[in-house]
């Protein structure tokens, strides 16, 4: 996100946002947080894709983070994708699927 802009929000037919959990299952706080809260009216009405991995805890960032995004009227391709550490294959599967259905 620290090349993107709300202006590409704008643009764009559908977006895709991804952040691992941090902390106490937040979104990473120095760039995703500012980002997320700069393109809260530009993503009203986007197809909208979440992704990320965590570590720890039961997925309850991405849960506050498509009630979120909801709430910025986003529109959900389906519920985030979140991935425990690193993707195995069926996760790389998964990950790309989420895509195809961003795209199509």
């Amino acid at each position: 996100v620290d090349k993107s802009s709300v202006e590409d929000i704008k643009e764009a037919d559908a977006v895709a946002l991804g952040c691992p959990s941090m902390g106490d299952e937040v979104l990473e706080e120095s760039e995703m947080e500012p980002f997320v809260e700069t393109i809260k009216d530009a993503i009203k009405g986007k197809k909208t894709a979440l992704f990320g991995s965590y570590g720890w805890g039961d997925g309850k960032w991405m849960r506050d983070w498509q009630e979120r995004m909801e709430g910025y009227g986003a529109v959900l391709e389906d519920d985030g994708l979140i991935i425990n550490e690193t993707p195995d294959e069926i996760g790389l599967a998964a990950c790309r699927e989420l895509g195809k259905t961003l795209i199509d």
